[in-house]
């Protein structure tokens, strides 16, 4: 009896540690997630699943490019995922052609999918400072996204950034770490 009740003792501290490791991972160091949408095509199609790195955003600052997953302040648990294009301090703003200027100066870049319609442009037809916790990020899927253009997104505040999206897990086809840069 006695050598029973130390096993189950020594089980339930085992599956105790292993909840608790796993709550540590997932908080702090990284998490899975899925795309919902089209807003990230090319690179990030409906349905795939990725790993999002919760960590490196502790020891340094987010970069542009870098392809991010942040909460939506309008709705509890819904996460957005934008690649980041304009920087803290920084002026953001887009023409009628579709190009994007950084503090006066054409963004060189090749992640949109196509040329931003005129309708599409939404509030960065004027210049858009981003604040000093802020970012503005925009979905590669240019005309199908619901980013920093719009109202309802703006710009996204540090404090709501959960991580950067890794490396892509499904489908394993696709399998593999995510470009930025």
């Amino acid at each position: 009896m006695n050598k029973v009740l130390k096993e189950m003792i020594s089980t339930l501290l085992y599956l105790l540690c292993v909840l608790g490791l796993t709550w540590v991972v997932i908080t702090f160091v990284g998490q899975r997630t899925e795309v919902d949408g089209s807003s990230m095509e090319p690179m990030l199609s409906d349905e795939d699943n990725l790993l999002v790195d919760k960590i490196s955003y502790r020891f340094r600052e987010p970069e542009r490019f870098d392809i991010i997953v942040f909460s939506f302040k309008y709705k509890e648990d819904t996460y957005y995922i934008k690649r980041i294009i304009g920087l803290p301090g920084e002026t953001v703003q887009i023409d009628e052609e579709g190009n994007i200027y950084i503090d006066g100066e054409i963004l060189k870049e090749n992640y949109g999918r196509e040329i931003i319609k005129p309708e599409t442009i939404g509030i960065a037809k004027d210049p858009i400072l981003v604040g000093e916790d802020e970012y503005f990020v925009l979905g590669d899927n240019r005309n199908n996204s619901t980013d920093s253009r719009t109202q309802i997104v703006g710009n996204v505040n540090r404090k709501d950034i959960i991580g950067r999206a890794f490396v892509r897990i499904w489908p394993l086809s696709k399998m593999g770490v995510l470009r930025h840069q």
